[in-house]
């Protein structure tokens, strides 16, 4: 058998099994048993990673861990939930993850993205989509959300284009796109790659993108060209990879994109724009 790359994440396909298959049946109890504790604590979560985007797109692949997401103070309460229940619990990122450990085994309860940009509010959760887990109903992450938080993933070791590609090829013409929109706001031109890249990889498929979308956002970019070169010596990059523009910041004298970042959204929610709160503890699954 050919040796696989060390980040490959196995064989893909469209059989259900290639999910489970490097999977022992008490790794699978062991993700069940989380969704079980947290559905009577009545904490409201919703499935995402590997297997939201399998039943969005149809391809299998093994994942490691289970990937729940909350809103941070529902994380939280899941984190006490799990410890009471006997897991071993880590604050592994303050800004957008934790994790529960049950011997070997492990989920996480992601409440933002990496770059601390998708926060998981209210919305996700009136969104969310119906589906199913270890033969169970479950709540899954809506597919906008889905690929809005794929979409900063750009890092040497993990790149997440193809999965928002696959998500577009299969749910463009269903996708809420005002959303979308709205979601991306001052990252268009993240969004913007995106589509192009999908519009690259399926030119048969192209037309699942509104015109209006596309036709928006190239505006957008004439605008900016028209404006020229921002003022501020800035580096967003470190938005996409936290490593590969490190340099840029630390040796170049670039201001830090991720530091501006945290302070524009810190200013818009002093103005009255932070989320719902969230308590439909009926959607964290059952």
């Amino acid at each position: 058998m050919e040796k696989l790359h060390p980040n490959h994440p196995g064989r893909i396909g469209s059989s259900p099994e290639y999910a489970e298959e490097l999977r022992t049946a008490r790794e699978l109890r062991t993700r069940d048993r989380a969704l079980r504790v947290l559905d009577r604590a009545q904490v409201p979560y919703l499935v995402g990673g590997a297997y939201a985007f399998s039943q969005y797109t149809g391809i299998y692949r093994d994942t490691k861990d289970l990937d729940l997401f909350l809103d941070q103070p529902s994380a939280e309460r899941a984190m006490q939930v799990l410890a009471d229940d006997g897991w071993r619990t880590e604050v592994h990122d303050p800004t957008w993850i934790y994790k529960g450990y049950r011997g070997s085994y492990f989920v996480d309860l992601i409440f933002s993205s990496g770059n601390g940009v998708a926060d998981v509010d209210a919305a996700w959760f009136r969104y969310a989509e119906s589906g199913r887990a270890f033969g169970r109903h479950v709540w899954l992450v809506p597919a906008e959300e889905l690929i809005w938080s794929k979409a900063f993933v750009l890092e040497r070791e993990r790149f997440d284009g193809a999965d928002v590609s696959h998500v577009l090829r299969a749910r463009g013409h269903r996708l809420d796109w005002p959303r979308m929109m709205r979601r991306f706001d001052r990252y268009w031109e993240v969004l913007l790659s995106h589509l192009m890249l999908f519009r690259f990889s399926y030119p048969s498929e192209r037309d699942v993108i509104p015109d209006w979308v596309l036709t928006e956002l190239l505006r957008r970019a004439e605008q900016s060209m028209q404006r020229g070169a921002e003022p501020e010596r800035l580096c967003r990059g470190n938005l996409l990879s936290r490593v590969n523009y490190a340099i840029d910041i630390a040796e170049w004298g670039y201001a830090d994109g991720r530091r501006w970042d945290e302070r524009e959204r810190q200013g818009e929610r002093g103005h009255g724009e932070g989320t719902e709160h969230i308590r439909d503890a009926g959607r964290g699954g059952g």
